[in-house]
C-alpha cells in the first residue's frame, strides 16, 4: 500500500513539473478549495446543512480572500467548520507554496528552482528584492500582524461586554481575515453595530492597510532599516503615492456626497472606512452598501477596480498597473515616444502586462454583468458592484449574493478564482504554449488606430 503511494506521490511530482508555473498556482488554488470545499460538507463541521453549491462558494472565497457569502458562517458552520475557513483564509493570503518554501528555507536553507519559478510568477517583484527576502518578510510580517491584531481585537470585544472565550475565538479569526482582506466575520452584519466604534475601525483599518499596501513595500522599508544605503524602490514610491491620494479622494467623496453617511453620527470614520475597505478589499462595512447612491456606487466600483498593491493581500488590477496605463495616456498625448512616471522610464516589458491587465480585467468584468444579468432578474447596478466585487477579491455587497440563482453563483465563484490567481496568471495557466521562433515566420503589418 505504501509503495503504490509511493509512485502516485511520484507520478504527481513528475506531472507538477511538467505544468508552467502559472498552472502551478492555477491547480494548486482549485486543490485547496476542493479540499476545503469537501470538509465543510462534513455534518461535524457544520451546524445547519446549506447546498454543496454554497459549501464550494464559501470555500472559493476563503482561498481568494474575498468574503462575499451565500450563508450566514456564524449560523452554518460550528467552531471546526470556522476554524477550517480561516486555515483557507490564511492559505490564500499569503499566497500558494509560501509557506512550505518558507519552511524549506529555514531547514535546508535552499530554494529549489521550481519553488522559485512559481514563486516569482506568484508575486511579481522588483529588481532590486531578493525572493529570498521578500519570502521571509512575507512570513514574519503576516504572522507579526495577525499577532497583534488578535491581541487589539481581544481588547475590544471585551470592552465591549463579550465573553472571554467568544471573545478569544473572534479576536483570532477576525484578525487573520481583516490582514489577509477576506472580509469574512462571524457578524452577520459585518462590522455594522461597531460602526461609531473608533478603536475597532483604527484595529481594521491598520490591518487592512498593512496587508493591501503589499509585501513589496514592507520588505522595501525593512531593507531601509537594515541597510541605510538601501533606498526605496518606484514600485513602493508608486504604491504609497497612489494609495494616499485614491484614498484621501475617496474618502473625500464619500464624506460630502453619500447620503447614507452624512446621517451617521461618526461621519468621517465612516466615509474613511467605507473607502478604505473598497480600496484594501478588506471587504467589511460598517454602512449598508445596499442604500448608497448609484454615484457613490460608481465610486466604489472604480476602488474595487484598482486596489492597492502588486503582491500583496489586494486584489483589483493594482496601483502599479493603473499608473502604467495614465503614463502611457500622459505620453501619447504631449507626442512622447518614451513612457515617464516621476522622472523615471518604465520598462515596455512592463508596460504591455500592465496595459494587458487592464484590458483583460476590463473584458473579464463586462462578461461576468453580462452574464449574471442575463440570467438573474436584479439591478444592474448591483449586480456591477457584485462582479466588480468578487474579480476584485473584496466582498463587500448590496446584499444580491444570496439571491443570485445557482448560475449566477457559479459566475461569481469563477471570477473570485480568477480575481485570486490574477487575470493574467489565470490566462496563461489556460492559453500558454511554447511559441519558439514564432517572431521569425510573422508577417508585419500596420494598423490604423
Amino acid at each position: 500500500m505504501s509503495n503504490s503511494f509511493q509512485k502516485l506521490a511520484e507520478k504527481y511530482k513528475l506531472l507538477k513539473k511538467g505544468w508552467t508555473p502559472q498552472q502551478n498556482l492555477f491547480y494548486g488554488f482549485l486543490t485547496y478549495i476542493v479540499i476545503g470545499a469537501f470538509l465543510l460538507c462534513l455534518p461535524i463541521t457544520q451546524k445547519d446543512s446549506a447546498s454543496i453549491l454554497d459549501h464550494f462558494f464559501i470555500a472559493t472565497s476563503a482561498v481568494s480572500t474575498t468574503g462575499l457569502v451565500t450563508v450566514s458562517i456564524f449560523d452554518t458552520y460550528n467552531g471546526l467548520g470556522q476554524f477550517i475557513i480561516m486555515i483557507l483564509i490564511q492559505l490564500g493570503g499569503i499566497g500558494y507554496l509560501t509557506f512550505t518554501t518558507f519552511m524549506l528555507l529555514s531547514t535546508t536553507r535552499k530554494m529549489t528552482l521550481w519553488h522559485r519559478k512559481i514563486l516569482s510568477t506568484e508575486f511579481t517583484l522588483p529588481r532590486t528584492i531578493k525572493i529570498t527576502d521578500f519570502l521571509k518578510s512575507v512570513i514574519l510580517f503576516t504572522f507579526v500582524m495577525e499577532f497583534i491584531g488578535a491581541i487589539l481585537f481581544f481588547i475590544a470585544f471585551k470592552n465591549e461586554g463579550m465573553a472571554t472565550g467568544e471573545a478569544l475565538w473572534s479576536s483570532i479569526f477576525h484578525s487573520i481575515s481583516t490582514f489577509c482582506t477576506a472580509g469574512f466575520s462571524l457578524f452577520n452584519d459585518s462590522f455594522m453595530s461597531y460602526a461609531d466604534n473608533g478603536f475597532i475601525n483604527f484595529i481594521i483599518s491598520m490591518l487592512a492597510i498593512c496587508g493591501s499596501l503589499g509585501f513589496i513595500v514592507i520588505t522595501d522599508f525593512g531593507l531601509m532599516i537594515k541597510d541605510r544605503t538601501h533606498k526605496l524602490s518606484f514600485t513602493t514610491k508608486i504604491v504609497l503615492y497612489g494609495f494616499i491620494t485614491l484614498l484621501t479622494v475617496g474618502t473625500a467623496f464619500f464624506y460630502f456626497l453619500e447620503p447614507t453617511i452624512e446621517n451617521t453620527d461618526s461621519r468621517f470614520l465612516a466615509a474613511f472606512f467605507q473607502c478604505m475597505t473598497a480600496m484594501t478589499t478588506v471587504g467589511f462595512n460598517t454602512v449598508d452598501f445596499g442604500m448608497f447612491t448609484q454615484a457613490m456606487m460608481l465610486v466604489c466600483v472604480f476602488l474595487m477596480y484598482i486596489g492597492a498593491s502588486p503582491s500583496g493581500t489586494a486584489g483589483g488590477i493594482k496601483i502599479t498597473t493603473l499608473t502604467a496605463v495614465l503614463a502611457i495616456m500622459k505620453s501619447r498625448l504631449r507626442g512622447s515616444k518614451r513612457i515617464t512616471f516621476l522622472g523615471r522610464q518604465i520598462p515596455y516589458e512592463r508596460l504591455y502586462i500592465a496595459t494587458s491587465a487592464f484590458i483583460f480585467y476590463t473584458i473579464i468584468i463586462a462578461l461576468g454583468t453580462f452574464l449574471i444579468t442575463l440570467t438573474n432578474a436584479l439591478n444592474f447596478e448591483d449586480i456591477l458592484f457584485e462582479v466588480a466585487s468578487a474579480l476584485g477579491t473584496v466582498g463587500i455587497s448590496t446584499g444580491i449574493t444570496a439571491d443570485l440563482n445557482t448560475f449566477g453563483k457559479l459566475v461569481i465563484i469563477i471570477l473570485m478564482f480568477i480575481g485570486r490567481l490574477g487575470v493574467l496568471t489565470f490566462g496563461l495557466a489556460l492559453w500558454s504554449k511554447t511559441m519558439e521562433n514564432e517572431e521569425e515566420h510573422l508577417l508585419k503589418e500596420d494598423i490604423a488606430v
